[in-house]
């Protein structure tokens, strides 16, 4: 009678353990579902950065088609690019901008495009001034300059090599964002892509952060200067 008693507690000791173990392994984790991040929409995604003053560039009148095409290619194809104007390559948020490495490395280049920048300069009523220009040649070596509201920058200062485009490009972003930094601009330039579809875009460093945590971190976004130039092997 007791060896049975035994094997009845035993068998329902068991069946309890057995049952708990089965609730265990099929339970959620309820600490991973509330730390899974919802992918939010691309009006949400429009909302936040009007929120953040990302369309404080953007003509009225453009401002329809320019929150339009970011909300397309962000559900589409989780791109973050805004609308062109027509068939030009100019963008009509005044924040994205092409850049042609080889054009700017080029005479003549550079006061091209700072031509093309000095508009957005003047919307955030800041001063983009260019003159004396300088450039001294050799066969092996290039050093050219440029003065921005009377401060001098190095446009580029090096033996001729494969990476002189990219040297160009950086280059120009670090002037720009230096005069922002001595307007007191919150504003700065950031590197996309280089070479003949080089991308740049303005931003603040929240409308960047931001960006960068919804979008993918590739070479076809936003990143911060000191790391695009790592990851390119951009020893100036």
């Amino acid at each position: 009678m007791r060896k049975y008693f035994y094997l009845v507690i035993s068998f329902f000791a068991f069946g309890c353990n057995s049952k708990s173990e089965k609730n265990t392994s099929i339970a959620p984790n309820k600490s991973a579902i509330k730390n899974e991040k919802i992918k939010p929409s691309g009006k949400e995604v429009v909302e936040k950065l009007e929120k953040l003053n990302f369309f404080n560039l953007t003509e009225n009148d453009d401002l329809n088609d320019e929150k339009t095409e970011l909300e397309k290619s962000y559900n589409e194809l989780n791109f973050f690019e805004g609308a062109l104007q027509g068939e030009t390559l100019e963008f009509l948020d005044n924040r994205f901008y092409f850049i042609d490495s080889e054009e700017l490395f080029e005479v003549g280049g550079l006061i091209n495009y700072l031509k093309i920048i000095k508009p957005v300069f003047e919307k955030l009523g800041l001063k983009l001034n260019y003159s004396n220009e300088n450039s001294f040649q050799n066969d092996k070596h290039w050093r050219h300059t440029i003065k921005l509201n009377d401060r001098e920058y190095v446009a580029f200062n090096n033996n001729f090599g494969k990476q002189d485009w990219d040297i160009a490009y950086v280059r120009f972003l670090e002037m720009l964002n230096e005069e922002l930094k001595i307007q007191n601009s919150e504003e700065r330039f950031y590197p996309i892509s280089s070479q003949n579809d080089g991308r740049i875009v303005l931003l603040t460093k929240k409308q960047f952060e931001y960006i960068k945590e919804i979008y993918p971190n590739d070479k076809e976004h936003p990143k911060e200067l000191a790391i695009w130039k790592k990851e390119n092997n951009l020893n100036q």
